[in-house]
């Protein structure tokens, strides 16, 4: 598969992403289906790469900015249905979701800002806690001037500059 041999090079490319973990670890754990969230994740603009978590290996969307495939769109499917004029066609959270994939949360987020500067210039949807959906609230993330910013704003609004990152846990 095409993307098997990009996602190697992206991977032998930028060892310090993953220290200590082969890609027979990684090609050991990818089934079809996974290969297929991953060929998206490309696709739409993501440069997926494996990344070592605490919590394990997992693939997340490495472009320097929010994919470009993957902005313009509200936080999740309540968000969208609920908007009266120009809603989006769809959300961060149904896309991801569609192709088996789970957006950034808060602590994926500041390890993936911890190997390098993302999101510069754009900002990314990522899990927002039911305590504050609920209330019409998502949460996004940036970096500006060296620091993460976590933010809140209305989980029915979307900008050209606001897309979300994807995670593939392995």
């Amino acid at each position: 598969m095409e993307i098997l041999d990009t996602l190697k090079e992206r991977f032998m490319t930028n060892m310090d992403r993953h220290p200590e973990v082969s890609w027979d670890d990684v090609i050991g754990k990818l089934d079809k289906d996974q290969a297929a969230a991953v060929a998206w994740m490309e696709e739409s603009g993501g440069e997926p790469d494996v990344i070592s978590f605490p919590s394990g290996l997992a693939i997340v969307d490495c472009a320097k900015e929010a994919p470009a495939g993957r902005r313009s769109v509200c936080y999740d499917q309540a968000a969208r249905l609920k908007r009266k004029k120009f809603p989006p066609e769809s959300s961060a959270q149904e896309l991801a979701e569609e192709h088996g994939l789970s957006l950034l949360d808060e602590a994926d987020y500041r390890q993936l800002q911890a190997l390098g500067d993302f999101d510069l210039k754009t900002s990314c949807w990522i899990q927002t806690p039911a305590s504050i959906r609920v209330q019409g609230g998502a949460l996004f993330a940036e970096k500006r001037y060296g620091s993460v910013f976590v933010y809140h704003n209305g989980a029915d609004s979307y900008y050209k500059v606001r897309g979300f990152r994807c995670k593939l846990s392995l």
